[in-house]
C-alpha cells in the first residue's frame, strides 16, 4: 500500500496488493485519469495520456490545439467548459450561470482515513491500515473548491472515493448535481453488470454490452430500492467467474442514487455513481461544506470470484461494526408467516416452546405487538405494548422465552406513521408532505420526516424506551413504503429539494445513536424485505432481511445476485411453509433448509403444525447449521453454478484456514434422462486430502479425495429425477 507523487510529471500513483490507480495533472491544471487495473511496478505512466485534435471538441488551450476537455479522461468532470459528456458536478451560481472550471490547486497525503461527517463509510481501526489522498480542485471565478478524497487500503483491497465541496466565496451556490465519483476508462469491449428486480425478486443479475450513449440504473424512491441496487460493474466481454477484468463500484448510501456508464463517440466509457440529481439540490452558503457519500471501487483481474472476495472481506471487516461483527449469528424463528397479526401471548409461547426444543436460539416477535395493531391500517408511531395481546408486556414475554432457552427479538417500523394513530392526530405535520397536495399512502401509512430534529428525537426516545423495558437482544428495523410528496414543513422554499438527502442524514444519525446506546442488540435492517440492502445500512446494522420472498427456488436467484457483492453473513435467509406464501410453490423441506443455510439461518412458519417427521428434519437442520455456521458466516464464498444460466445453482463456503468446506446444490426443473453433472470445487488446499460427507440429499458414500481432484476433476451431483431437489456436502481436511 502506497501513494506516490512524482512532482516532475505531476503524477499520482495509488497502489495496494490488488491494483494501481494513476492520475496526472495536465499542463492546463486539469486532473486526468491515466490507469486503473493490475498493480504496476512502474509509476512512469504519463505516456498513457494521448490527445488528438478532434472535430467539434472545443479547445481551452490555444497553445495545444489537441487539448480538449471533451476528450480528456477526467477524474471529476464538470459542466459548461467544453466537456459534452455527462458531468459529475453541476451548480447554479449567484449570477445565474452554471459554468464550472476546476483546476488543480494542491494535495495532501494523510495516514489513515478521515471520517465523513454524518455518513456511513469504510473505516479503519488503525491509521496504518490506509493512506488517504486529498486533491483540491478550485474554480477561482466562482470560488468553489472541490476536494477529491481517495483512500487506498493495505489489506482489504478496495479504493474509496468521495468529494467534499466548499463554498469559499461570498455568494451562495446551488448544487444541482454532486456525484461521489467519476472515472473515464479507455476504449474497450465492456459489458455492464447490474443487480435489478422488484419486490420479491431483488438483485437479479443483468449483464449486457455497453453501447454508445447512456445506460444507467437509479432509484428515485427515497431508498436504494428493491428495483435497483447502488452497484455497477464494467467487465471485459470475456470475463467470467475465474478470469477476466472486472471494475465495480458500490455506493455507501441508502437513498436516491444514480449509477451510469456512458460510452462516447471515441469508445471511451465514463463510469459514475452518486446521489441521484433528480429532485435534488443543495444550497451551499458561504463557508459551508457538502460531503458526498462514499463510493467503493473494486478491481479484479480474476473475474467475478476475485471481485466478490474483495467486497466480502471489506464489508465483513471494515463496513459492519460493533459487537456482532465477529460473533456467530443466532438461528432464529420469526412469527410473521406463522401468525401474521392474529396472535396472543399463548400462541407465541407455544411457538417458542417448540422452537426451543428444536434447538432454535432466538425468537423474534414481528408486526402487531403495539397500539391497536390488528391489521396494517393503524398504530404505526404508537410504540406502546398492546396489553390485550401481551398481558405481561414485553418483559414478561421475553422472560418466558428466556426460560425456554432462547433470546428475544422485536420488530419495529420507526420511519412510518399510520393516519389512524395518536401520533398522526397530534403531529400531522411530522410526515413528508406538500401543502395543498393530497398525500399518497403505501401500505396505509405515511413516511415520517426524518429531516426534522424533533421527529428524530421522538423516534430515539420511543425506541429507547421499548429497548430498555425488556431483555431484547435483536431488532428487525423495517421500512415498508417509498417516498412521495417529498417536502418538509421545516425547510424554506429554496431548500425543499434537500429533503430526501436530509432525511437520510437524519436516519443515519438516529441509527448511530440507537446502535451506540444499545451495543448488545443485534440490529437487522429490512425494507419490505430487500428494499434497502446496501452498504449504507450495513454500516449501522450488520445484517439485512434479504427478501420477503422465501420460496426456495426464487431465493436461488436472489441469493446468488446478493452474494456477488454482499457477504452471506449479512443475508437473512429463512425456511417457510409450503405452499409458499409468495408464489404458492411446494418444495421439499430439505431443499428449503439448504437454501436458507446459504445465509443467516432461521425459520418463518408455524412449527406447531409440523409433523413429527418434519420436526426431526428441522432439528437435524438446526444441528447441521451449528456445525457449519462459522464456515458459512466467516469463510470464503464461491459460486459454482449460476442459476441464471443453467438448471441448478451450486455454491460453497471454505473456512479461512481451509480446514472445512460446505458445498450445496439445488436443482430446478428436471429433464428426463438428463446428464450427470460434476461440480469443480474452489478454494481448497490442492495438496491436502479431504473427507467428503453428504450431509443432506440422496445416499452417497463418505470417502476421501484430494483437494486437487475435487477442484480440477470435480464431484458428481446425485442423479435426481424429481424437481427442486438438493444436496449438501461437508468437507473436512485431514491432517497429514
Amino acid at each position: 500500500m502506497q501513494i506516490l507523487f512524482d512532482p516532475e510529471e505531476q503524477l499520482f500513483h495509488l497502489q495496494n496488493k490488488h491494483t494501481s490507480y494513476v492520475m496526472k495533472v495536465t499542463e492546463e491544471g486539469y486532473l486526468a485519469h491515466l490507469y486503473w487495473g493490475r498493480k504496476l511496478r512502474s509509476s512512469s505512466t504519463a505516456h498513457l495520456l494521448k490527445m488528438i485534435d478532434r472535430p467539434f471538441s472545443p479547445n481551452c488551450n490555444p497553445e495545444n490545439p489537441a487539448f480538449s476537455l471533451d476528450t480528456l479522461p477526467q477524474e471529476y468532470p464538470v459542466y459548461g467548459h467544453g466537456d459534452f459528456r455527462v458531468p459529475a458536478l453541476e451548480a447554479i451560481f449567484a449570477d445565474g450561470t452554471s459554468v464550472v472550471d476546476l483546476r488543480y490547486r494542491n494535495h495532501r497525503i494523510l495516514e489513515g482515513k478521515p471520517a465523513l461527517a454524518g455518513l456511513p463509510m469504510i473505516y479503519t481501526e488503525s491509521p496504518h491500515e490506509a493512506l488517504t489522498l486529498e486533491i483540491d480542485l478550485f474554480d477561482p471565478v466562482q470560488e468553489l473548491q472541490v476536494t477529491l478524497l481517495y483512500t487506498v487500503f493495505s489489506q482489504i483491497g478496495v479504493i474509496t472515493r468521495s468529494a467534499r465541496l466548499y463554498n469559499a466565496g461570498q455568494q451562495p451556490i446551488q448544487l444541482t448535481r454532486a456525484l461521489s465519483m467519476s472515472l473515464d476508462l479507455p476504449c474497450s469491449s465492456w459489458d455492464m453488470m447490474q443487480l435489478s428486480g422488484a419486490w420479491g425478486r431483488e438483485r437479479h443479475l443483468v449483464r449486457r454490452p455497453v453501447v454508445p450513449g447512456l445506460q444507467a440504473v437509479e432509484s428515485r424512491r427515497g431508498a436504494s430500492s428493491h428495483h435497483q441496487n447502488p452497484f455497477l460493474a464494467l467487465m471485459a466481454s470475456d470475463a467470467r467467474d475465474t478470469h477476466g477484468e472486472v471494475m465495480a463500484v458500490n455506493l455507501v448510501y441508502s437513498g436516491n442514487f444514480l449509477a451510469l456508464a456512458e460510452q462516447d463517440s471515441l469508445q471511451q466509457t465514463r463510469l459514475q455513481i452518486g446521489i441521484n440529481p433528480a429532485d435534488f439540490s443543495w444550497l451551499l452558503e458561504p463557508g459551508e461544506i457538502f460531503q458526498t457519500p462514499e463510493a467503493v471501487l473494486v478491481y479484479s483481474a480474476e473475474g467475478l470470484d476475485g471481485m466478490t472476495e474483495i467486497f466480502h472481506n471489506a464489508y465483513r471487516e471494515r463496513l459492519c461494526r460493533g459487537l456482532h461483527r465477529h460473533q456467530p449469528r443466532p438461528i432464529l424463528i420469526n412469527n410473521w408467516e406463522a401468525t401474521y397479526f392474529a396472535f396472543d401471548e399463548e400462541k407465541l409461547l407455544q411457538l417458542a416452546e417448540e422452537a426451543g426444543q428444536l434447538g432454535i436460539e432466538l425468537f423474534v416477535l414481528d408486526d402487531g405487538w403495539f397500539g391497536q395493531r390488528d391489521n396494517d391500517k393503524t398504530s404505526l408511531g404508537d410504540w406502546r405494548v398492546n396489553l390485550k395481546k401481551l398481558p405481561h408486556g414485553l418483559a414478561g414475554l421475553a422472560e418466558s422465552i428466556a426460560e425456554k432457552g432462547m433470546k428475544f427479538g422485536l420488530w419495529f417500523e420507526p420511519e412510518m406513521v399510520s393516519p389512524e394513530s395518536q401520533l398522526f392526530r397530534e403531529h400531522p405535520d411530522w410526515c413528508l408532505h406538500v401543502p395543498g397536495r393530497r398525500s399518497s399512502t403505501g401500505r396505509h401509512q405515511y413516511v415520517l420526516d426524518f429531516s426534522r430534529k424533533d421527529v428524530c428525537d421522538f423516534i430515539v426516545h420511543s425506541v429507547s424506551e421499548i429497548l430498555s423495558s425488556a431483555p431484547i437482544q435483536y431488532v428487525k428495523w423495517d421500512m415498508n413504503r417509498h417516498m412521495t410528496e417529498i417536502g418538509s414543513a421545516c425547510l424554506p422554499v429554496e431548500r425543499q429539494r434537500e429533503t430526501a438527502h436530509r432525511y437520510m442524514l437524519g436516519l443515519y444519525a438516529v441509527m448511530e445513536t440507537l446502535t451506540t446506546r444499545f451495543p448488545e442488540v443485534l440490529f437487522e435492517s429490512c425494507s419490505g424485505g430487500g428494499g434497502r440492502f446496501d452498504p449504507g445500512m450495513l454500516y449501522y446494522m450488520p445484517q439485512t432481511w434479504t427478501s420477503d420472498n422465501t420460496d426456495a427456488i426464487e431465493r436461488l436467484y436472489i441469493q446468488y445476485g446478493t452474494a456477488l457483492v454482499y457477504p452471506p453473513i449479512t443475508m437473512g435467509a429463512h425456511v417457510s411453509a409450503v405452499p409458499n406464501h409468495q408464489v404458492q410453490r411446494i418444495t421439499p423441506l430439505a431443499t428449503r433448509g439448504i437454501v436458507a443455510m446459504g445465509g443467516n439461518f432461521g425459520y418463518e412458519l408455524d412449527i406447531t403444525k409440523l409433523t413429527n417427521e418434519e420436526k426431526n428434519i428441522v432439528a437435524e437442520q438446526v444441528e447441521t447449521y451449528k456445525q457449519i455456521r462459522e464456515t458459512v458466516q466467516f469463510g470464503r464464498y464461491f459460486a459454482l453454478a449460476n442459476p441464471f444460466e443453467g438448471d441448478f445453482y451450486a455454491w460453497m463456503f471454505v473456512s479461512q484456514n481451509r480446514q472445512q468446506a460446505v458445498v450445496s446444490c439445488v436443482t430446478k426443473l428436471q429433464q428426463a434422462n438428463h446428464a450427470i453433472h460434476r461440480l469443480r470445487l474452489k478454494g481448497l488446499d490442492a495438496e491436502a486430502q479431504y473427507r467428503v460427507e453428504l450431509v443432506q440429499g440422496m445416499s452417497y458414500e463418505s470417502d476421501i479425495y484430494g483437494g486437487d481432484e475435487l477442484m480440477y476433476a470435480g464431484i458428481a451431483i446425485p442423479y435426481f429425477t424429481t424437481d427442486f431437489q438438493s444436496c449438501m456436502w461437508k468437507l473436512s481436511k485431514l491432517n497429514a
